[in-house]
């Protein structure tokens, strides 16, 4: 084997050392800094993370809805109120019907007299406390009433509807201090018992959920606490992965870091899922509790709090209306561990499980239950506020509508269409109608019916169906006469005969509606016939430009094409603006625009806006008395005479029939009582019917003002107007017990200056309706 080679030296050569590998110092620099990189990332991550909780935390939660309310009902004695219709709005207010009166929100009967524990109510003017009120009924009205001495007892107003965010989000925010106990220990109990005690997370509950669901082969616990199901609902989306889950943690770690275990709670209550109506989310036991039950959650007991405490873990899977066997099993749960943890004895849970589910027979909350008159709400209010402040500001906005007459109201036009249509052996659906119904003097919406078809969503004719409205406007002609005392009365006589007008390079030439002429006729015989000739010739003679000034002055703010068919009613309007007409006569010639709200405030109950009541006189008193004696008239002889079929002889009524060419619209407007009440009935198609005013549109205002069980109107006598006895036929002056003599208002100066035939003469004894009516 050959000696390895020595250096001259005689020393063996060295092997070169290897360099350091600097791929290795690389790499352990890399880690180092990706570490770094880690650390600041995750603190800057958590930083934003905490800024994300800390700024949606304590800022505005939620966007939350419009809710808007109903008037609130006010009884007292001598109200005309009946004792079933009471009843009714108990009940849509979540009253509980219960032998014994023990607190607020419940009710008991016993023969005619009622006892009445109402609830607290912030309202619009003053706080209502509860009250126990004893009432009596008799006759349709209460009778007597006793409340701590009060003069009135005053209802909550009912809530029918609101203005949702684009989410669809509903809910009503309560305050812990308003929240009862059960409801607090219950959730606590069944959905995180470690609460009080854990930051956030609970490693404990983690374990007990694993260790059952190994158990049971199935997951059947979930280990995250209420705080992180906040996080998940408040902050997060439903994704479900590691990352989102530590994101979770790492939130509900910094929410019990900067917030108490109180202000937490609270918010989970207002969060969470309990249910859907429609589009609407039911979110919140506020908003559950009505949902649920039709009451508030104050009022709740143990069995009711247990099945929305159960509804946690899954709001569809255990709704009652649906599964009701499913979510009765799941509430005893509830009501099982609440004993087992000593928050309930066993007693009292053995009696809970024994309840029913005690909910609603419907809904109590639906989108809107109302969605025509919400339809005219939304349109006033959008002179004032901005959508998205509608949307998400949770104002409350409380209106004039009267839920016992709407209800009445929608009832007539769908039940009487119906009836029309089987009498008519006409298509069922072809016909249509709208409605209203306004305070006399207050202007206030008391009801709005856009269609036959309740809580229907869609083409609203109250409001957007602009038709011909017919003789419907003949009042504003003969107004326009009356007026003008010394050329017109009552008794002035007006030509019904034959007449033709060139206009527009045609003849016009109306005829009446029998094709018959009755020659010359009183003015005011002319109105309750609605004879066409003679409105025609009267009109023609004032003036179009006259009448259509009139027409402006009722309230009219649309277009008036000044034409002589302007005069029988060729001018489209809809039942609204027809409205806006009738109550101006009613109110004795004072305008005021109509108005469905009354105020506004914000969800901490502080006032935004009133809507004061508006009123300018644009008409003499005198004249309009002239009026509403010949529209009283139409009534007892002329074509509105078949109310009083239904109507009692003591119900002072005025009113106006009107019908358009080939009978397409079918018009009636009435004033009664404390009532203004416009009925339009019609095919969308705008095709003929069989119908007039008086066979169509006014057996519906029929039927609404005899189930209202109206009373007389209100007919004073001006200063300025005096009574005389006269012969119409020959507008002569005359005497009580004269043949054909008549009693009739005059604007004092303009009463007829010749005497009849029977002026000194004694006669037969006449009985005139109108006079024995005005000297009761």
């Amino acid at each position: 084997m050959p000696l390895a080679k020595r250096s001259p030296s005689g020393k063996r050569r060295r092997k070169p050392a290897r360099p350091r590998r600097p791929v290795r110092r690389f790499f352990k620099r890399l880690l180092g800094l990706a570490v770094i990189l880690g650390l600041v990332a995750g603190v800057v991550g958590v930083l934003i993370l905490d800024t994300f909780v800390r700024s949606k935390f304590e800022g505005a939660k939620w966007s939350l809805p419009a809710h808007v309310f109903s008037r609130a009902l006010e009884i007292y004695e001598g109200v005309p109120l009946r004792e079933d219709r009471l009843r009714w709005e108990l009940e849509q207010l979540g009253y509980r019907s219960v032998g014994r009166v023990t607190g607020p929100g419940q009710f008991s009967l016993n023969g005619n007299r009622m006892t009445l524990y109402t609830r607290r109510f912030q309202f619009a003017d003053v706080e209502e406390p509860a009250r126990v009120a004893t009432l009596s009924f008799q006759a349709g009205r209460v009778r007597s009433l006793n409340v701590d001495g009060a003069p009135l007892v005053r209802l909550e107003p009912m809530l029918i509807g609101g203005i949702y965010p684009d989410h669809h989000e509903d809910r009503v925010l309560v305050r812990m201090d308003n929240v009862p106990s059960y409801l607090v220990e219950g959730l606590v109990a069944v959905e995180d018992q470690d609460f009080y005690s854990h930051f956030g997370v609970s490693p404990k509950g983690i374990l007990r959920a694993l260790i059952s669901n190994i158990r049971a082969g199935a997951t059947v616990q979930g280990g995250s606490t209420i705080t992180q199901q906040l996080v998940k609902n408040f902050y997060l989306t439903q994704e479900r992965s590691l990352v989102r889950k530590g994101i979770e943690a790492v939130m509900a770690i910094l929410l019990e870091l900067h917030y108490s275990k109180n202000a937490i709670l609270e918010t989970y209550i207002n969060e969470v899922y309990l249910g859907q109506s429609g589009q609407r989310a039911i979110h919140g036991f506020g908003m559950a509790s009505q949902h649920l039950f039709r009451q508030p959650l104050q009022e709740l007991e143990l069995h009711q709090i247990a099945l929305m405490v159960g509804m946690v873990k899954g709001a569809s899977y255990y709704d009652p209306w649906r599964n009701p066997e499913r979510a009765r099993s799941r509430r005893n749960l509830v009501i099982d561990v609440m004993a087992q943890e000593g928050l309930i004895t066993p007693e009292r849970a053995s009696s809970a499980r024994q309840r029913t589910l005690d909910i609603a027979a419907q809904p109590g909350t639906t989108t809107n239950p109302y969605p025509d008159y919400l339809q005219l709400v939304r349109k006033q209010l959008a002179e004032d506020y901005r959508e998205d402040d509608l949307k998400n500001a949770g104002l409350r906005i409380f209106t004039y509508l009267d839920p016992q007459v709407q209800r009445q109201t929608q009832t007539s036009v769908s039940s009487v269409l119906e009836n029309l249509e089987r009498g008519y052996r006409l298509p069922a659906g072809q016909l249509q109608g709208a409605s209203l119904v306004v305070r006399t003097g207050t202007a206030e919406i008391l009801a709005l019916v856009g269609g036959r078809r309740a809580g229907y969503a869609g083409f609203n004719r109250a409001l957007e169906a602009e038709r011909q409205v017919g003789s419907t406007i003949k009042p504003a002609v003969y107004l326009t006469a009356l007026s003008q005392p010394g050329r017109y009365t009552l008794s002035t006589p007006i030509d019904d005969a034959p007449l033709s007008v060139r206009a527009g390079g045609k003849i016009w030439s109306p005829q009446n509606y029998k094709r018959e002429s009755h020659g010359q006729v009183p003015l005011y015989e002319a109105l309750a016939h609605s004879y066409n000739q003679a409105t025609a010739r009267l009109g023609l003679d004032l003036g179009l430009n006259r009448v259509a000034d009139t027409i402006r002055r009722l309230g009219y703010e649309g277009p008036i094409q000044e034409v002589p068919s302007m005069l029988l009613g060729v001018t489209a309007m809809t039942p609204l603006e027809v409205a806006t007409l009738y109550h101006t006569i009613a109110a004795e010639g004072f305008y005021s625009p109509l108005r469905a709200i009354s105020a506004v405030y914000t969800a901490d109950g502080e006032p935004l806006k009133r809507y004061p009541f508006e009123t300018e006189q644009r008409f003499s008193p005198e004249s309009m008395h002239l009026l509403l004696y010949a529209m009283q008239s139409v009534m007892r002889e002329g074509t509105g005479k078949t109310a009083y079929r239904r109507l009692a002889p003591t119900v002072t009524a005025a009113g106006k029939t009107g019908t358009t060419n080939d009978q397409r619209d079918s018009w009636f407007s009435g004033i009664v009582d404390n009532y203004v009440g416009v009925v339009w009935v019609g095919r969308d198609d705008n095709g003929k019917m069989p119908l007039t005013g008086g066979t169509g549109a006014l057996q519906i205002w029929t039927d609404i003002m005899a189930e209202l069980n109206v009373g007389p109107l209100s007919f004073v006598k001006p200063d300025g107007i005096d009574y005389h006895w006269v012969e119409p036929a020959t507008n002569s002056l005359s005497r009580e017990g004269c043949q054909g003599a008549r009693y009739l208002p005059y604007i004092r100066g303009s009463e007829p200056g010749n005497h009849g035939a029977c002026y000194r003469k004694p006669g037969g004894e006449v009985i005139d309706w109108f006079k024995d009516l005005f000297d009761r």
